[in-house]
């Protein structure tokens, strides 16, 4: 499965959530960092619905840019 990660920049460092997953979210003062965070916080994340049986939402966001 391949979820939608938005990630942004902010004035110390870097955010990431998944739309598809509430509440999965990392931060760290690099976007590389910031990435290697949310790939392993979507591991567990959805390692942890799968324990608890809960269902683990299939991606459904999608993105598009649009000029201006």
């Amino acid at each position: 499965m391949e979820y939608v990660v938005i990630i942004e920049k902010s004035e110390n460092g870097f955010g990431a959530f998944v739309p598809d997953l509430p509440g999965c979210v990392a931060v760290a003062e690099t976007r590389d960092e910031t990435v290697q965070l949310i790939r392993e916080a979507v591991e567990l994340h959805i390692e942890s619905l799968r324990e608890s049986g809960e269902p683990v939402p299939r991606p459904t966001a999608t993105t598009e840019k649009i000029a201006i």
